[in-house]
């Protein structure tokens, strides 16, 4: 009995036909799914979905055109009830022989799609990547609030964290 194929997610460069878009579809499975999930720290991903092409590109670039959506569950971040969101994002990436992959401490950072080529185009990595990028940074349950500390609501009166400093210098020391 034969494995089922994967679809490919990794492309190698010098295989890609430079005169026609190369299409790819990834739809993990739900185990790679539960595997996404705990990577990135969200309760579940019921469904993912990264449909595009990839396409030369003027000055010998390559350009990956997608659309990602997914169901994702993540904790609230008031009452840790599960979210559940829905994403819908475009993709888009530029990879460019004439970029360099940025190093040092004091990194300067430059087009967000454009990306140094090397010999493959991972989709798989552009999919975990814009997924993670889209989800929400502090999912809300519906209704859910922070509670305001009582001094908190006093609007006129501002807090003073030094007031009582000039009180406690006057005192004589032993």
């Amino acid at each position: 009995m034969s494995q089922p194929s994967q679809p490919q997610s990794r492309y190698r460069v010098a295989q890609l036909n430079p005169r026609q878009p190369t299409a790819f579809t990834l739809a993990p499975d739900a185990e790679a799914r539960a595997a996404i999930a705990a990577e990135l720290g969200i309760s579940a991903l019921s469904s993912l979905r990264f449909t595009g092409e990839i396409r030369p590109a003027p000055s010998e670039a390559w350009e990956v055109i997608g659309q990602l959506s997914a169901k994702v569950v993540q904790p609230c971040v008031v009452t840790l009830a599960p979210v559940k969101t829905a994403i819908s994002e475009s993709v888009h990436r530029v990879f460019s022989p004439h970029t360099a992959t940025p190093s040092g401490d004091d990194v300067e950072m430059g087009d967000e799609e454009l990306e140094p080529l090397g010999q493959f185009i991972d989709v798989d990595a552009i999919m975990i990547e814009a997924l993670t990028l889209a989800l929400p940074l502090y999912p809300r349950a519906e209704g859910a609030e922070l509670d305001t500390p009582e001094d908190a609501e006093d609007e006129g009166e501002t807090r003073k964290p030094f007031a009582g400093l000039a009180d406690l210098l006057k005192q004589p020391r032993n």
